[in-house]
């Protein structure tokens, strides 16, 4: 099968949109990701995918924690600037539990890496969540490459 075939047959699954964010050296490293999921409730876990190749992989195995960030359906540029190579110069960043975090996101979690394995071309992190703050509204999200939202 084409890579660019079972590409498209992903994109077909709707999902939020996270910024991964962590903090190595001082220095704040970021990603949008839409890989993510719940794992189990004792302990708490949460699993994100990073591909090999991105820096933001690296930077979770150094520190040993990240953070999830998912985002509002008013925080579409938010996704674009993570999803870009130059992004966080500009962000102005809330601190959790000594984590950079996103702003008014809808859910922040704080993880630290409970496990990892490689997968293929990506790197699978559980992370053990040991804190989480919840705000109001909608999240956004992505289907067959475009973002939408949902609104109760």
């Amino acid at each position: 099968m084409e890579e660019r075939l079972f590409r498209e047959a992903m994109s077909h699954f709707a999902t939020g949109v996270t910024v991964i964010t962590t903090l190595v050296d001082e220095e704040i490293h970021g990603m949008t990701a839409n890989a993510f999921m719940s794992v189990s409730l004792e302990p708490r876990l949460v699993l994100i995918s990073i591909d090999n190749k991105a820096h933001t992989r690296e930077r979770i195995q150094a520190s040993g924690q990240f953070a999830v960030n998912i985002l509002t359906d008013k925080q579409q540029a938010l996704s674009q600037a993570f999803a870009s190579k130059e992004h966080h110069h500009h962000i102005d960043f809330d601190w959790f539990e000594c984590l950079p975090v996103i702003k008014d996101a809808l859910v922040t979690l704080v993880c630290k890496v409970y496990e990892s394995h490689k997968a293929g071309d990506h790197t699978l992190f559980l992370g053990e969540v040991t804190h989480l703050k919840l705000n109001e509204g909608s999240p956004l999200t992505y289907y067959q490459g475009t973002y939408t939202s949902l609104h109760a």
